[in-house]
């Protein structure tokens, strides 16, 4: 594969990674197209992740630099109770010491499926039929989560079974076609959270499942440089597109859903489910 597919690549990955449309199914999809129609794999998809992630990083950065200094202050000599707090502890029950706690939790189940199931996420997982059939189911949750929801919770109302219940969210999100923030906006709709408000969570949790799978992606093909059909410079420079790209979505997004809803989002994965099993069941597509 040749330097131009790696950074088209990239910009689909910036491009499709905070929308609730899948960038893995989109990598997986838009591989098979490229002169050398070849799937780039998930050694690639979470690589360039790591763009889209710093992204977030960039993005949520005082959200993200505040979480992480008053959970570590929490285990100050000062800490505990509201009562108890002093010039260098933090309460425990402060919002962002339990935000702290809750992208821990929401982060354990991706975790442990993501370290025991490798050999389907590498495999089984990335057939296009099942990419297909995903796109299509996990619309339609989306578009009757959206529909449905109260939508009167914010993030100081979150609590630690409902960060539970988004960690499972996302930890389908390693099946391609699910889409990890598609995955925990819908489970954050369902559970009465603003449109707002879930997305923002779902972009906050995200980022230690994805820094973590990209950088052990990374020493994976250090180590065994043919894993990935990409040589090394070629997935840097995906990388640094879909940075790029992904923090002008991430601005987009936020502005756009503060004000209308996921339905274009639902039409499209339909639409996009329905092309890619017709285009699967006449052969011009090769499920593997």
């Amino acid at each position: 594969m040749s330097l131009l597919e790696a950074l088209f690549l990239g910009l689909i990955q910036g491009l499709t990674e905070f929308l609730p449309i899948s960038s893995s199914a989109h990598l997986r999809i838009v591989g098979e197209f490229l002169p050398s129609a070849t799937d780039p794999g998930a050694t690639f998809t979470a690589i360039t992740q790591i763009g889209t992630e710093l992204a977030v990083l960039l993005y949520f950065w005082k959200d993200i630099t505040r979480i992480i200094g008053k959970w570590f202050r929490s285990f100050g000599p000062r800490g505990g109770s509201h009562s108890e707090g002093g010039e260098r502890g933090i309460p425990r029950d402060d919002p962002d010491v339990r935000m702290g706690w809750l992208i821990i939790i929401g982060t354990v189940p991706i975790v442990l499926v993501g370290y025991f199931a490798q050999e389907y996420i590498r495999s089984s997982f990335r057939s296009l039929w099942i990419v297909a059939i995903v796109l299509i189911v996990f619309g339609i949750l989306l578009g009757l989560a959206d529909w449905l929801g109260k939508r009167t919770r914010e993030l100081t109302d979150l609590t630690y079974p409902h960060g539970l219940a988004y960690g499972a969210a996302q930890m389908l999100a390693l099946i391609p076609g699910v889409s990890r923030s598609g995955a925990t906006t819908t489970m954050g709709l369902a559970l009465g959270y603003t449109r707002p408000a879930a997305a923002r969570y779902a972009f906050l949790l995200a980022v230690p499942a994805v820094f973590g799978s990209g950088l052990y992606e990374l020493v994976t093909a250090i180590r065994e440089p043919g894993s990935s059909p990409f040589s090394g410079l070629e997935i840097a420079a995906a990388t640094v597109v879909a940075f790029g790209v992904g923090l002008a979505v991430i601005a987009g997004l936020m502005a756009y859903i503060s004000k209308r809803s996921f339905l274009p989002f639902v039409i499209y994965r339909l639409l996009l489910g329905g092309t890619l099993i017709v285009l699967l069941s006449t052969g011009v597509l090769d499920p593997l």
